[in-house]
């Protein structure tokens, strides 16, 4: 039995040599070989086509860096160590935190001392804080890797994104419009091409949203520049770099692959939130409270 395991093991090795850098596929851009290099079908001006809806696999919205799994995103202190606090421990599995890999590059956010002592504080009171919970534009890069769908529209004139959260949009300047005449959440995109990668530099937020669940966040100078790579026909290679000199030691990356639907849910649904958040925000001001509506 031992010499038939054996026999297999080194058989599966020298399939494995032989299916090698041929059968590879282009990971990221700079990791392929001259063969190896993915061509994508082109589009408008002969740039690829990005059209489709997208979405990311990953956890980046519970936390861009590594994490393991946890009962919840609201932990209070218990007799024998951390458990959920009151206001979500009735969700139980549902409002737990599955774990991540992380998308940042090293794993490390070059927080300044006292930003990274507030990001610690915005963790302690997420379930007040959180831009999100109050459906509030999630900004960039945060749109991209929230748990649902965005759709890129572009023709030889204009590219457009439409995001199914809270029914977000951007418009991508395709010529340099200047600096943007007032801070916004999704703030101001202008695009250009890069051979295969469409880039795209965003400035002029608010400094209102947050990176993450986990209280990642930035200040109104906030400068994010997109790189958007096909590397498949349904994958594409994202990567922002993050500057912001108000809250970071440097400039520092994330990065993930973004997958395209097919098939029957290759478009969007409607998820303008504000109005599941209307008894969260305005609740108090009933004339007859909602927990004696609910009780009678």
């Amino acid at each position: 039995m031992k010499k038939a395991i054996q026999t297999f093991l080194v058989g599966i090795t020298a399939v494995a040599a032989t299916m090698g850098p041929a059968t590879a596929s282009a990971a990221s851009p700079g990791a392929e070989t001259e063969e190896q290099v993915y061509v994508a079908p082109r589009g408008p001006n002969g740039n690829p086509d990005l059209n489709g809806v997208w979405q990311v696999l990953n956890t980046a919205n519970y936390d861009i860096q590594a994490h393991t799994a946890r009962a919840a995103m609201a932990m209070a202190p218990g007799q024998f160590g951390p458990i959920p606090s009151k206001e979500v421990v009735a969700l139980g599995a549902v409002g737990s935190v599955p774990a991540g890999f992380g998308v940042v590059e090293g794993d490390e956010i070059p927080y300044q001392d006292w930003a990274a002592a507030k990001k610690i504080e915005n963790q302690q009171n997420w379930l007040q804080s959180d831009p999100e919970i109050k459906c509030y534009l999630p900004g960039v890069p945060r749109a991209t890797y929230m748990p649902y769908p965005f759709q890129i529209f572009h023709s030889e004139q204009a590219i457009f994104f439409a995001y199914e959260y809270a029914g977000a949009t951007r418009n991508i300047y395709l010529t340099d419009p200047g600096e943007a005449p007032t801070d916004s959440w999704m703030g101001q995109s202008f695009g250009h091409w890069e051979g295969d990668t469409l880039v795209i530099e965003v400035s002029g937020f608010n400094g209102q949203t947050w990176l993450d669940r986990a209280g990642n966040f930035h200040s109104d100078a906030l400068h994010v520049v997109e790189r958007y790579t096909p590397n498949s026909d349904n994958t594409m290679y994202y990567e922002a770099t993050i500057s912001d000199a108000n809250v970071f030691t440097r400039p520092w990356k994330m990065s993930m692959t973004l997958y395209r639907r097919v098939g029957r849910d290759a478009q969007l649904q409607q998820f303008k939130c504000v109005e599941f958040v209307e008894e969260l925000m305005y609740g108090d001001l009933r004339k007859v409270p909602s927990e004696r509506i609910q009780s009678e």
